[in-house]
């Protein structure tokens, strides 16, 4: 470890130190613009990208209603968004209903950790200052990445807002100011300056605000059919009070760059909990902090092209629990994360390339809880990974070693584990735009601090979880200048395979949980995504996007048990969403519907357990003007446009029809 960040560090101040001409600014490890007097020139060789990525970007982004990371998720094909409703309701992403843990979260190159419970509440991170978000089933088509990312099943990339400056201009500035329903208060700021020719900084800041008290339908039914309860009431305990803040320093290298990253997310919120037999009062409260700091460096030396990641994590929760019906509860838990990632890339010809990339991690987590285990993980991981794009063909694979050891305070720890997965991908250019791409991998994960030594909720008989995916599917992409300026689609089949599934139930707490092995869950499925553009008149665009899903995923443990090939809980058989957007010189309207079959909140598809199937409709308006050299924007939400009662998980109400505005300035 001291080895590898000496070599990091010493690579930094080598590098920085050298004297160039010519500014190159990198948009990722293998894709360089080189700027040179106004010339914009591409440079390096390209990424092969053998398994395309789900995206939004740049204004389409900004179009949907969309508060955070994970409601910009829904709107991609196999993705099952759980929200606990409300504005600081814990929002959680499975992809292809793998479970959230197998899903790794990338924020500007690095991957998010959360030892303790593997999930990554997305909800936390703001849509404020992201330029793009991409979902990858299997990993990302790049051989040049942390061998952590070669692990997840499936990855959600985040990419913060990067600065870019016309010449002349040494500084940008943007104020945003957000109210709405459930007394929404969420103004931001975002300033750039750039510090030299090859220097820029950028700093973000956030503050969200709401009483998160709404009104919701509460209509239960017995196992009988009759009417048990029909009332309307207000969510309450809901509120939240958050802050964030982000510096980045950007610097550009001869061939490279290096990036430097400091993040805090402090929040206090309400658990409003599930609503069980009329009982509506709560008193529990979270206070979280979120804290990281981030160095990546990358160059390419010849044929040889090196990335090297350093983090350190500090999170901290408070949960209190004063209901008088309940058992008082005050806990503290305090997370720390180191992580050190090289990764080098060797180009053995002109269609040829490998790479070898090795990882390491520690994470340690404290509580003061009595009886405590106090666990520390060390994990140790590397990679081997190979390209070769033939044209028309192209193949990449890939071979993960994941090594971990936990040691434990006072109790004997479980054996050490060895394990390695392989990964394959490859696809086929048919014919003008139309491919066939196909994929194979295993992945693994390890369960997680609260899985194996919590006292309240643990289950030390947990295994470890084993994947296998298995997909393919089908491209067609095509690009004009006439009415129709683009269009997308794809298809893909896949069947995935978990083995000793772990599975997190709410038990009427929203931070406690029940741990369960299902054993064995198959899970096949079919994504259909398409995208087209209209022009049909001058200074007039339509745009036309959707996406369906469906998924048969069925615990297949025993067949003794009464649930023996039953839907998994709350992955629903069918679901879709549609955006259609309509922008007319400075005017963009956006309509956006999303639906969530029929679902299970248990293991037994009976009756008793059956969950009603949601739909929403939202749409927004909005307009650009000026004010001398200020570009404004005002916009107009309506979310849940027709006030449709419904439960995303049982028991806990969203929303009714609501509303926010937002008025933008930027120089």
């Amino acid at each position: 470890m001291r080895l590898l960040l000496t070599s990091f560090l010493f690579n930094v101040l080598i590098t920085h130190a050298a004297e160039t001409d010519t500014t190159i600014t990198h948009l990722s490890p293998r894709d360089t613009i080189n700027t040179l007097h106004e010339v914009l020139v591409t440079a390096t060789a390209p990424t092969v990208e053998v398994i395309p990525a789900q995206t939004l970007s740049g204004k389409e982004l900004q179009q949907l209603n969309s508060n955070s990371i994970a409601d910009a998720l829904r709107y991609f094909a196999g993705v099952q968004v759980k929200d606990y409703g409300g504005v600081g309701g814990i929002k959680t992403v499975n992809i292809r209903s793998m479970g959230t843990n197998h899903t790794g979260v990338v924020y500007d190159g690095v991957e998010l950790g959360n030892a303790q419970n593997g999930q990554i509440d997305l909800g936390q991170f703001s849509l404020d200052n992201i330029d793009g978000v991409s979902l990858y089933n299997g990993q990302k088509s790049q051989i040049l990445q942390p061998a952590k990312d070669f692990g997840s099943a499936g990855s959600i990339y985040i990419r913060t807002r990067s600065p870019k400056f016309n010449p002349g201009e040494t500084y940008h500035a943007r104020l945003a100011l957000r109210a709405g329903s459930f007394d929404l208060l969420n103004p931001s700021a975002l300033v750039e300056l750039k510090l030299t020719e090859r220097i820029s900084a950028s700093l973000s800041a956030e503050w969200i605000n709401s009483s998160g008290k709404y009104k919701f339908r509460y209509r239960r039914v017995n196992p009988a059919g009759e009417l048990a309860y029909d009332t309307t009431a207000t969510r309450q305990n809901g509120d939240i009070n958050a802050t964030r803040l982000e510096l980045n320093f950007n610097g550009n290298l001869n061939m490279g760059y290096w990036r430097f990253k400091a993040y805090n997310y402090n929040s206090e919120r309400g658990v409003p909990g599930a609503i069980v037999n009329n009982v509506w009062r709560r008193g529990e409260r979270i206070w979280d902090t979120s804290s990281f700091i981030q160095g990546s460096y990358s160059q390419t030396f010849g044929r040889w092209t090196t990335l090297n990641n350093i983090k350190y994590a500090f999170y901290r929760t408070h949960y209190v629990n004063n209901d008088d019906k309940q058992i008082k509860i005050d806990n503290l838990y305090k997370q720390k994360e180191i992580y050190l990632s090289s990764a080098n890339d060797l180009m053995l010809n002109s269609w040829w390339r490998a790479s070898v990339s090795y990882d390491f991690m520690w994470n340690t987590l404290d509580a003061d809880v009595y009886g405590f285990a106090k666990p520390d993980r060390f994990t140790n991981m590397l990679s081997i990974a190979t390209a070769i794009d033939l044209g028309r063909f192209k193949f990449q694979g890939s071979a993960l070693g994941t090594f971990i050891h936990d040691r434990l305070q006072g109790q004997e720890a479980p054996k050490d584990k060895h394990v390695l997965t392989p990964a394959a991908f490859a696809s086929f250019d048919i014919y003008r735009g139309l491919a066939i791409r196909a994929f194979y991998k295993q992945s693994y994960r390890m369960p997680t601090f609260n899985d194996l030594y919590y006292a309240d909720m643990g289950n030390s008989k947990l295994d470890p979880e084993r994947v296998t995916q298995y997909n393919v599917g089908l491209i067609f992409t095509k690009s004009s200048r006439g009415f129709v300026s683009d269009m997308r689609f794809s298809a893909d089949v896949y069947y995935n395979t978990v083995k000793d599934k772990i599975v997190a139930y709410p038990k009427g707490q929203q931070f406690r949980w029940t741990m369960l092995n299902l054993g064995r869950a198959h899970i096949k499925g079919i994504d259909i995504t398409a995208l087209t553009t209209f022009n049909p008149a001058k200074d007039l665009y339509v745009t036309l996007r959707a996406q369906y899903t469906f998924q048969q995923a069925i615990d297949v443990t025993n067949p003794a048990d009464n649930y023996y090939r039953d839907q998994i809980p709350y992955i629903p058989r069918n679901s879709g969403a549609a955006v259609i957007n309509i922008a007319w010189r400075k005017w963009n309207l956006n309509y956006s519907y999303i639906y969530v079959g029929e679902r299970y909140n248990q293991q037994e598809n009976i009756k008793y357990n059956y969950t009603q199937p949601w739909y929403t409709s939202d749409l927004s308006l909005s307009r650009d003007f000026n004010l001398g050299r200020v570009s404004m924007r005002a916009l107009l939400e309506v979310n849940n446009l027709l006030s449709q009662d419904y439960d995303v998980i049982l028991n806990y109400p969203m929303p009714k029809r609501n509303f926010r505005i937002c008025l933008t300035a930027e120089i």
